[in-house]
């Protein structure tokens, strides 16, 4: 299967990086997932809520591959691209230019190709 843009290409190089990580470490990758499932649950606040505060994060670390995985959760979770925006606003604030500048490039051009990839 070809990706036919560059966040999707990240999000296939992910899912098979993860599923090769699996097959050799298989018990460890079983417990991350319980875990990280379980965080991302809807409790006091909302799975659409969690996925900003997760965008926000990956942002601030300037992990790419988080980026585009929690712009996709956000999308998912039914934020608007201004929700989006403002998350990135807020983390800018926290983290300054590095995360201001994957800001402008990188979530804009992500939320531009998975709403392509979704209609």
């Amino acid at each position: 299967m070809e990706a036919g843009n560059s966040t999707e290409s990240a999000l296939l190089k992910y899912k098979e990086g993860l599923g090769m990580f699996t097959q050799k470490m298989p018990e460890f990758a079983s417990k991350f997932n319980d875990f990280t499932e379980e965080c991302f649950k809807a409790g006091a606040l909302t799975q659409r809520e969690k996925q900003l505060i997760a965008l926000g994060i990956s942002l601030h670390a300037q992990d790419e591959y988080c980026i585009i995985y929690h712009i996709k959760g956000c999308l998912d979770q039914g934020c608007s691209e201004q929700e989006i925006l403002e998350a990135v606003g807020v983390t800018a604030a926290f983290g300054g230019g590095a995360s201001m500048s994957q800001g402008v490039t990188l979530v804009q051009e992500c939320i531009r190709e998975l709403n392509q990839m979704m209609q």
